[in-house]
C-alpha cells in the first residue's frame, strides 16, 4: 500500500509515518523543511505542482492530510490578527484542498482513500470559547471533507475526517491526554476501516462517531 502523509516531519505525522513504514507499507512523507522525501509547504500551490510531478504515475492508496498549525493558542479576545487568520486558513483548509487536488490522479488510479485530520474543536456542539481561528479552520476542514466525500464517491474514493485526540506533541502540550503512539495506533485502525460505506464520517481516534 502506498501512503502519503503531509506534515510527516514531526508530531503525529512522524509517528504515523514510522508506523506505516514498520508494517511494510510504501510511505511518502512531506515536510516543509526537507526532512521527508517531498518538500511541501501545503499553502504553496507551486510546491503542490512539484509534488504532483514527483509522484506522477504512482497510485496512492491512502492520503493523510495531517499538516496543520495552531497559531492562535493563548490569544486573548483583543488579539487574533488578520494575518493569523489568513495563514491558518491557508494551511489548515486551503492546504488540504490543494493536496487532494494535486494527488487526485494518483488517488483515482488506486481508488484510494483520503483521511483528513481535523479536531474535536471543529464540532459545532462544543463551544467553550477561545481559539477562534483554530476552531474555525478545523470546522472548515471538516466541512471540506464532508463535501469531498460526496464528490469523490463516483471515483471510488472514500474520505474520512478524524479527531486525533488531545495528543502530547508540541501542539498538544505536555498536559494532553494521550501519547502519539496511542493516537496513531487508533487512527490507523480507523483509516484501514474507511470505505465507501462510511465515507464522510467524522470519528475519534478510537473509532467513536463524533458530534458535528
Amino acid at each position: 500500500m502506498h501512503v502519503v502523509i503531509t506534515g510527516a516531519g514531526r508530531g503525529i505525522g512522524r509517528t504515523l509515518a514510522d508506523r506505516f513504514r514498520a508494517r511494510g507499507d510504501t510511505l511518502t512523507g512531506t515536510a516543509r523543511d526537507g526532512s521527508e522525501q517531498v518538500v511541501l509547504d501545503v499553502a504553496d500551490p507551486s510546491q503542490h505542482a512539484d509534488m504532483a510531478a514527483q509522484l506522477e504515475g504512482q497510485p496512492v492508496d491512502l492520503l493523510i492530510c495531517n499538516a496543520g498549525v495552531y497559531l492562535d493558542k493563548g490569544q486573548g479576545i483583543e488579539g487574533y490578527p488578520a494575518e493569523m487568520w489568513a495563514q491558518s486558513f491557508a494551511i489548515n483548509v486551503t492546504g488540504v484542498f490543494l493536496t487532494v487536488q494535486a494527488l487526485l490522479p494518483n488517488l483515482r488510479a488506486a481508488r484510494g482513500k483520503v483521511a483528513i485530520l481535523s479536531s474535536q474543536m471543529a464540532s459545532h456542539s462544543r463551544a467553550p470559547g477561545g481559539s477562534y481561528i483554530y476552531r474555525a479552520s478545523k470546522a472548515a476542514a471538516l466541512n471540506l471533507g464532508r463535501n469531498l466525500a460526496t464528490d469523490l464517491r463516483a471515483d471510488g474514493i472514500a474520505v474520512g475526517i478524524y479527531h486525533p485526540g488531545w495528543v502530547k506533541t508540541d501542539m498538544g502540550g505536555p498536559d494532553a491526554e494521550i501519547t502519539s503512539d496511542q493516537a496513531t495506533e487508533g487512527l490507523i485502525e480507523q483509516f484501514d476501516a474507511l470505505s465507501l460505506d462510511n465515507t464522510g464520517c467524522f470519528e475519534t481516534w478510537d473509532g467513536r462517531p463524533h458530534a458535528y
